[in-house]
């Protein structure tokens, strides 16, 4: 079970993780040990609530297929249960990061005074920089 919130919970069968050989530096232990951890999670299928799945699949990311399928590979560990960790961790992340709804800007205008106090500091610094030429004839 990965707990995204206090009511949103995703169940182990939604989760496909395959254990693979790592790729890179590690000597016997990459030939012999499949380290590596691919997780792949199908956004339509899953019992995650619609405002998640519609927010997920408007994601721009990579790591989200056109089927809809999140796919995450994790190799940064020797071990497949750190990997598998940090697999679950970065998938409940990305979840996570859609559920925070964001608060719309309200634009604003400079008050009165700050436009005035900006102004004045203008037209001082001009004057200090008229002080600097050079006097002429």
């Amino acid at each position: 079970m990965l707990q995204i919130s206090t009511k949103v919970i995703i169940p182990d069968s939604e989760i496909e993780i395959n254990a693979i050989r790592s790729s890179g530096a590690g000597g016997q232990n990459v030939n012999k040990v499949s380290t590596a951890i691919h997780l792949r999670f199908d956004i339509g299928a899953s019992s995650l609530p619609d405002h998640y799945k519609e927010q997920l699949l408007k994601l721009n990311d990579r790591r989200i297929t056109q089927d809809g399928v999140i796919v995450l590979k994790s190799q940064e560990h020797r071990t497949q249960e750190q990997n598998k960790e940090e697999a679950l961790r970065r998938l409940q992340e990305l979840i996570k990061s859609v559920a925070v709804v964001k608060i719309k800007r309200k634009p604003t205008k400079p008050t009165r005074s700050s436009q005035k106090k900006r102004l004045d500091s203008k037209s001082k610094r001009g004057q200090i920089k008229s002080t600097r030429r050079q006097v002429t004839d």
